[in-house]
């Protein structure tokens, strides 16, 4: 029974059922070869044949190599496993309550989106991590940054810098106790022959270099000029006589090159020479010296040194006689002040002593007419006090006080001069805008003297000294001073003198520069009825060939009207020179 069972030709049920198995299993191998490989990001462990990676199989060389077929079993689940035991499904646990896609799934949605996007061109994950541009090797950037940060810039002041004078910048105020003791002779004496600095700054590509020596650098020039003058003794028309007129001047202008402190001066001198009259040749000079020194942030000490030199006129009625000669007068000073800063207040203290001599003069007769009574020294106390309300203007207050000790007790009249003098004023330094900027005041001076003869003198005072920047091309310089300076006339008191100045400079060219001034003067002798009033105009070209050289065109008018008939003159003077600039 048995062999009958299992004879050969004859098929039981076990045969039945290997028969229906293996169609099957041919149908279900079919679609488990089509299926797209699987890729893993996971990295196969490398040399190892047991673990190549999801997706992959050991190939013949040992090296991981695609797989070409699955488990049937595994392809047909939802989260099965292949024969390899690989998660053929994706990376990673199953996640409970969520549904793992297979790889023909997975294969149908890949084909949907190609479909449905086919420009989407983003990088897998595989290629982001191989597409990761390598680490920077090195520490450029550190260096770079320490070296920036650790490494601090020069401080620039601490740096020496050439500065030029600065231009447009008003010059110190003139008060009573600054004018020149000896007075102001003549208007000319105001303008005259150019003794002040321009009012433009010359263009860079004809500036002067200048010569350094140490931590100064110095300016100097020399100017000759060859002319014509229609009075050079400045006497009456009837007297007048003209003549050829040389004139030479010299500068030398200096300034420090110091971080904080500064010393700076400016000299200058001229020498008028008229070959048919050596009488009327005379000599002019003025300037200055100073010393700024910045003890600390709010407190600065200041000293300056000054000079004058000039002549005094023929027909001066100090000299109460026709003179043949021009006797010189000269005034020299020194200023010592602090000035300390306390928040928007300042407080300015400065002491002066100045001391003045004169020439004896000779007569036409040969005789000789001495001054020793008019020398004198002058030793004044000025303080100051302003509050600046803001940038733009500073209001302040000026009190001053000297005394004034001739050598000799009487002079050649019997009268004792000595005097003291009070002033207050009260003005404003502003700059309005970078056009305009300058400083203003006002006020009155009271003089007493020692003796009772002499008047005690009371008068109103304004100083004055604007610039006006018009334009690039055009500056404009506004001056006015008042005080009282002193005489001999016998019954005088003392001279009340006023002064304004008007100055217009316009560049033509780049080196092509024109001047023009004027200046009006007024000298008021106290208790007498002697009254001068004077006027001068100037004009003056300057052509600049290069740094070192110009040409320079001046002419100058003068004029004085006095109650003394000797007094009044008129005056026309031409000159043509060349300036050196070294």
């Amino acid at each position: 029974m048995a062999r009958d069972a299992t004879a050969p030709g004859r098929r039981g049920p076990a045969g039945l059922r290997l028969l229906v198995a293996l169609p099957l299993a041919v149908l279900g191998l079919a679609p488990a070869q089509a299926q797209t490989p699987s890729f893993s990001a996971t990295p196969p462990v490398p040399g190892s044949a047991e673990n190549p990676g999801a997706g992959q199989a050991p190939g013949d060389d040992g090296l991981p190599a695609l797989r070409t077929g699955r488990n049937p079993a595994a392809a047909g689940g939802l989260g099965g496993t292949s024969g390899a035991g690989d998660d053929s499904a994706g990376v990673g646990p199953n996640v409970p309550g969520r549904a793992i896609l297979g790889t023909a799934q997975r294969s149908t949605l890949a084909a949907e989106r190609s479909a449905t996007a086919p420009n989407n061109r983003a990088p897998s994950n595989l290629l982001r991590q191989r597409a990761a541009p390598p680490r920077r090797i090195g520490t450029a950037t550190r260096a770079i940054t320490q070296q920036a940060t650790q490494v601090p810039p020069p401080a620039l002041r601490l740096s020496p810098v050439v500065q030029n004078p600065v231009v447009g910048v008003p010059l110190p105020t003139t008060f009573p106790g600054a004018l020149p003791i000896l007075g102001l002779q003549t208007p000319g004496a105001l303008l005259g022959f150019a003794l002040r600095r321009p009012l433009l700054p010359i263009d860079d590509a004809y500036a002067p270099l200048g010569i350094r020596l140490g931590s100064f650098t110095f300016f100097p020039s020399f100017t000759q000029s060859l002319g014509y003058d229609s009075n050079p003794d400045q006497t009456t028309a009837r007297l007048a006589k003209g003549s050829v007129a040389l004139r030479s001047e010299g500068e030398l202008n200096f300034r420090s090159d110091w971080s904080a402190s500064e010393l700076a001066g400016e000299l200058r001198a001229g020498y008028l020479e008229v070959p048919e009259n050596d009488a009327a040749s005379r000599p002019n000079g003025a300037g200055s010296v100073r010393l700024r020194v910045d003890a600390n942030r709010d407190l600065r000490l200041d000293v300056e040194g000054r000079f004058l030199v000039d002549t005094q006129r023929t027909g001066s009625p100090d000299l109460q006689v026709v003179s043949a000669s021009r006797p010189i007068v000269a005034t020299y000073g020194t200023t010592v002040g602090a000035t300390q800063t306390f928040n928007r207040l300042q407080v300015s203290l400065r002491g002066s002593v100045d001391r003045s001599e004169y020439e004896d003069a000779r007569l036409s007769n040969g005789t000789v007419l001495s001054l020793a009574d008019r020398n004198l020294n002058q030793y004044g106390l000025r303080l100051r006090a302003s509050y600046e309300i803001s940038p733009v203007i500073s209001p302040f207050v000026d009190v001053l006080g000297d005394t004034r000790v001739y050598d000799l007790v009487r002079d050649s009249a019997g009268l004792r001069r000595d005097s003291d003098g009070v002033a207050v004023a009260a003005g404003a330094a502003f700059n309005l805008t970078r056009f305009v900027s300058g400083e203003v005041s006002a006020g009155f001076q009271h003089r007493t003297y020692v003796d009772p003869a002499l008047r005690d003198i009371t008068a109103p005072i304004l100083n004055a000294n604007l610039i006006w920047a018009v334009s690039p091309l055009t500056t404009v310089r506004i001056g006015a001073v008042t005080g009282i300076t002193e005489t001999s006339v016998i019954g005088s008191s003392g001279i009340l003198t006023e002064a304004e100045t008007v100055e217009v400079q316009h560049d033509l060219l780049r080196n092509l520069s024109i001047t023009l001034g004027a200046a009006f003067l007024r000298n008021d002798y106290q208790g007498t009825n002697i009254r001068e009033t004077g006027f001068s105009a100037t004009a003056r070209l300057d052509y600049r060939f290069n740094r070192w050289l110009t040409m320079r065109g001046t002419y100058v008018y003068q004029q004085v009207d006095s109650t003394v008939a000797s007094g009044s003159f008129k005056d026309n003077t031409f000159l043509l020179g060349l300036r050196v600039n070294p």
